[in-house]
């Protein structure tokens, strides 16, 4: 269920960048229902989730580069479930309310937004944090897009703005990433599961330069003072829309990234 969930917004996209241009209308409408999918998907998430169980719940695994020991895993649990939910709910608003405000390239922003949804999705319930990184960083692209063209006046500079903080701060993430599935580990059994992670040590030398490498990298996205200079550009230039699921979605993954991995690993 949860790869169908990630999923099914990107299949969406697919289908509404197959579209002839000038399907204005078709494009909203399939762009809307493939939202409403994740939504019922979400939904149907919620009323199966056991809220008595502390562990990780519809766990999938599937190798991905076995020789590095990178995983397609992903899953849920307390703290992913309402933030999923959140998404889910907030892009078919999202969607709703450009219907007014967006004439323009109405298929193309339909994509970008349906790929956002993804993005969002799979950062929520990545439990590998190579596929974690992959979610992160895929949510910077639609959303630069977003700003970038749909936006006010001064949007290239938001845009360039918003995505030069953030990636800038993703690249110590990276490497932090990197190191702890160098020393967390012995060589015959390195992984980035997130799961196992949390049951090694990394040096204790080490590990304050991982946290403050990872916490910095979410600290940007919250954004924490003096990291925040990029937020008010981009939600003045975003699009209505946009800047919605800014709001909503977007900072929440800093400090869902601060608990989860920060002070989870």
């Amino acid at each position: 269920m949860l790869s169908w969930l990630i999923f099914a917004p990107m299949i969406g996209a697919a289908l509404v960048a197959a579209l002839p241009r000038g399907r204005v209308a078709a494009a909203r409408w399939l762009g809307l229902l493939a939202s409403l999918a994740a939504l019922y998907l979400a939904a149907r998430l919620f009323q199966m989730f056991d809220p008595a169980a502390s562990a990780m719940q519809f766990v999938v695994r599937r190798p991905w580069v076995p020789l590095l020991g990178i995983q397609y895993a992903v899953g849920v649990d307390g703290i992913s479930l309402l933030l999923v939910m959140l998404t889910a709910v907030i892009f078919p608003i999202a969607l709703l309310s450009s219907w007014g405000s967006i004439e323009e390239k109405v298929k193309e922003f339909t994509v970008a937004m349906l790929l956002l949804e993804t993005a969002a999705l799979g950062t929520f319930l990545s439990l590998d944090l190579v596929l974690f990184y992959v979610f992160w960083e895929a949510v910077l692209v639609p959303m630069y897009f977003l700003i970038g063209i749909w936006g006010g006046p001064n949007r290239t500079y938001a845009a360039n703005k918003f995505i030069l903080y953030t990636m800038a701060a993703s690249v110590l993430m990276l490497v932090a990433i990197i190191a702890l599935y160098l020393v967390a580990a012995p060589p015959g059994a390195r992984t980035f599961d997130l799961l196992r992670l949390q049951e090694t040590a990394a040096p204790a030398t080490l590990a304050p330069w991982l946290f403050a490498a990872f916490t910095l990298a979410f600290a940007v996205k919250v954004p924490v003072w003096p990291l925040h200079t990029w937020l008010p550009d981009a939600h003045v230039e975003a699009p209505t829309a946009g800047s919605v699921v800014l709001a909503a979605i977007l900072l929440k993954m800093g400090t869902y990234g601060f608990l989860r991995f920060s002070l989870g690993l």
